[in-house]
């Protein structure tokens, strides 16, 4: 049972800026913790999105701005951690096309033009398809996105292998058992919150990560955990859009 309350406390404490305390005998480094640590991830989702929803809401008198405003709140929630990885990875990718390191690129503290354009470009994106989901009231629709973008990053995550030693020990923890219940908890979840056609976002959500990971592993050679912010990002731009493209 601690285990479990420790999972939950930690996807917090790494995966999003809400205030999160641990104790110094707590033990992060046990894969019990670990794997409910990724079964706990699209609960981040489920939190950051309902807090985006509830912060428009009482902008409502200002329905663009509001709208803005509570969408950039959304990466001010999860510390720009996603973004900033989308920097990092295009960053590796224009050196690996130079002839550099890829790996070493992404280790280092500068950042390059390209990636910070690459990241304000995610950034207007996103901003705007979630902005638009608030502004017509697609509430549920944009909920369900935060969870089912994190689903795509627990099944890369299960399936993949990576050059990171954290999001390995993340993997090998992550428990098939854990793995096939959570699928099924954030579906019903889903199913709850949205109309039965929204679990055709789950398996698309599935797909894309598979062929975004597969895209990225191409072109660098390997995955890490600023991979897995790529897709996570690039899941939620996707995933708006086709809301839209359902909705319209």
């Amino acid at each position: 049972m601690n285990s479990i309350y420790l999972g939950l406390k930690f996807v917090f404490s790494y995966f999003s800026i809400i205030p999160v305390k641990f104790k110094k005998e707590d033990d992060l480094s046990q894969k019990e913790v670990l794997n409910y640590t990724m079964f706990f991830l699209p609960l981040v989702g489920f939190v950051l999105g309902t807090i985006t929803v509830i912060l428009y809401n009482f902008l409502d008198a200002l329905p663009i701005l509001g709208a803005i405003i509570a969408s950039c709140v959304y990466f001010v929630l999860y510390g720009f951690i996603h973004t900033e990885a989308v920097l990092d990875i295009v960053d590796a990718i224009y050196a690996k096309h130079s002839g550099k390191d890829a790996y070493k690129i992404i280790k280092e503290p500068t950042v390059g033009a390209i990636g910070v354009l690459y990241s304000v470009v995610f950034v207007i994106l996103k901003v705007a398809a979630f902005s638009f989901l608030l502004i017509n009231q697609l509430y549920l629709e944009l909920i369900a996105i935060t969870i089912t973008s994190r689903m795509g990053i627990q099944f890369t995550t299960y399936f993949s292998t990576f050059k990171s030693t954290f999001v390995n020990l993340l993997s090998n923890s992550f428990r098939g058992k854990t793995f096939l219940i959570s699928t099924v908890f954030y579906s019903l979840l889903i199913l709850f919150l949205t109309k039965f056609s929204f679990l055709f976002f789950i398996l698309l959500s599935f797909l894309l990560a598979i062929l975004l990971a597969a895209f990225i592993k191409k072109i660098l050679g390997f995955l890490n955990g600023d991979a897995l912010g790529v897709v996570l990002e690039s899941l939620e731009i996707l995933l708006s859009v086709s809301v839209l493209f359902l909705w319209l």
